[in-house]
């Protein structure tokens, strides 16, 4: 008999992972003030918002991952405990990430279509009790594609917004683009190069702190800095390329 390709025992192994996890869950909860934390506000109602859900479909609560006083502006990946929902996810001991509403899990409509690809990369689901985001579902798959094409088109507008800007100020006389000084060129190129790794802002935080950068004001990176080094390097960007921006 010819051997499995360890590729494929893997993958194997891991589809039964999923299958075992597939009605254990994880529950999040977020309350986005420290006196919300301080009081539990809005977090019992969450709380007993995906318990009844999770009763009706047959899933089990396995973990709870509560975010308290963590603002809604905050990347998924950067939250405490959504990054160690992620990792129960990805590391198949659960099978979907359930949330009384959709703006607990991301604000950002860019973080949550990350997020959906990720899930659906890996082989989880994201509930979303509010809007009915339920990519277990043939309806809750149709709406992640919607809100894909609605993404990507926030995305195109905002470019287009700011070459209009940029193309005004340069019209004017003015300078584009923020002064960049020779020191702090080296780790804005590698940031670049991490960004197109498509790693979370807290990966390429860390990764600059390993191989030695900092910040161009001598500071330890932090996942700010990183999503402010990516807003100045897309300006610079724009201010380098005169042509149109293309939806």
């Amino acid at each position: 008999m010819t051997p499995i390709p360890a590729r494929q025992r893997r993958t194997s192994a891991k589809q039964k992972a999923r299958q075992q996890a597939a009605t254990g869950v994880v529950g999040y909860l977020r309350c986005s003030t420290d006196e919300q934390a301080d009081s539990g506000l809005g977090l019992d109602a969450q709380r007993a918002a995906v318990q009844s859900a999770c009763a009706a479909k047959g899933w089990t609560v396995t973990e709870w991952a509560v975010d308290e006083g963590v603002s809604g502006s905050v990347a998924p990946a950067d939250r405490p405990a959504m990054a160690r929902a992620l990792r129960l996810l990805d590391g198949c001991e659960a099978g979907a990430l359930v949330a009384a509403k959709v703006d607990r899990i991301a604000r950002d409509l860019h973080d949550l279509t990350g997020l959906l690809r990720r899930a659906d990369d890996d082989g989880w689901a994201i509930v979303a009790l509010d809007l009915g985001v339920d990519t277990t579902t043939p309806v809750g798959r149709m709406l992640v594609g919607i809100l894909g094409s609605v993404a990507e088109w926030e995305r195109a507008t905002i470019r287009q917004r700011t070459h209009d800007a940029l193309a005004a100020k340069k019209a004017a006389g003015a300078r584009l683009g923020r002064p960049v000084s020779a020191e702090t060129q080296p780790a804005r190129s590698r940031l670049r190069e991490l960004l197109n790794d498509r790693l979370t802002f807290a990966a390429i935080a860390t990764t600059l702190n390993v191989e030695g950068y900092t910040t161009a004001t001598g500071l330890a990176w932090q996942w700010r800095h990183v999503q402010k080094t990516r807003d100045s390097l897309a300006l610079d960007d724009l201010a380098l390329d005169p042509s149109p921006v293309r939806a």
